[in-house]
């Protein structure tokens, strides 16, 4: 089992882990080697080094090894089984405007192979992470653990200066679009044409998902649905709005995001959605 992160509250502490399996934690910085090791877990073989270089190395001393066939074949039986349960749940209508699952699915399918994905958001970008299939290493670019919001825009910029001929995709919450939507302004001055997809639901609803059922008050979640289009448009980049009365043009409109983007400019597609029981019980607060 490869976890790719330290012992925090993403592996709850250790609890995860089972107490009848070997671990091999590998980590350059000790403490965060034995991030609180002996509470719920503890490694069975603890190395101070680089995880890249370990694995590299770990790989070519098991050449020739195969595992049983029966457990990477029930792990595939696994992403099946959510997979398909994820597509029937994306095919679900919801109360208003469009499920978030199905438009995740519709730019998952039309991106580009050389796409890079830069996530920037909660509940949307949540999702995503379960939707969207990231095209190889380095292609998926996110805040990281501690929500540190409003990183998309920077990141995006750097990703096209850097990669020119991939498609540069920013999937935003409509939350965190406000911290940077203004470098919409930036993308149009030097030339980097990417391609935002902003799930707008009018909420903070990564943090009202958890703070209604605790505190039973959505204070300070609600937003309003905000024509981020046409700011887009008075940055100089090309705006869409997206939502029940055009959803049966969301894969043309899609595409004519990608042909913009060709042709130099940048290009936002505000999509209004509406809400689902998806990920219920996600931790926020």
């Amino acid at each position: 089992m490869k976890h790719g992160t330290v012992c925090d509250f993403r592996l709850s502490y250790g609890r995860v882990l089972s107490r009848r399996s070997k671990i091999i934690a590998v980590n350059r910085d000790k403490s965060q080697l034995l991030k609180n090791s002996d509470m719920f877990w503890k490694p069975t073989i603890a190395i101070q080094g680089d995880a890249g270089s370990f694995i590299v190395r770990l790989s070519k001393g098991l050449k020739g090894h195969r595992c049983p066939e029966e457990w990477p074949q029930s792990l595939k039986a696994g992403d099946s089984t959510k997979e398909n349960a994820n597509r029937a749940k994306a095919n679900e209508k919801t109360e208003h405007h469009l499920n978030p699952l199905k438009v995740l699915h519709h730019v998952d399918e039309l991106m580009a192979e050389d796409s890079i994905i830069v996530a920037d958001g909660g509940d949307f970008v949540g999702s995503a992470a379960y939707i969207m299939r990231p095209r190889g290493p380095l292609r998926w670019l996110d805040p990281g653990a501690f929500g540190t919001l409003g990183v998309g825009g920077g990141f995006a910029l750097g990703a096209k200066l850097c990669r020119p001929e991939s498609e540069v995709w920013i999937v935003y919450g409509d939350g965190s679009l406000g911290y940077s939507v203004a470098e919409y302004d930036t993308f149009t001055r030097h030339k980097t044409p990417v391609i935002s997809v902003v799930g707008n639901d009018a909420c903070w609803s990564q943090i009202s998902r958890e703070q209604v059922p605790i505190l039973g008050s959505n204070v300070a979640c609600g937003l309003a649905f905000t024509d981020y289009h046409i700011v887009t448009d008075g940055y100089g980049g090309k705006g869409y709005l997206v939502g029940r009365e055009n959803e049966d043009q969301l894969s043309d409109i899609i595409k004519q995001a990608q042909r913009e983007a060709k042709e130099g400019k940048a290009t936002l597609l505000n999509v209004l959605i509406g809400k689902t029981n998806f990920r219920e019980g996600s931790i926020s607060v």
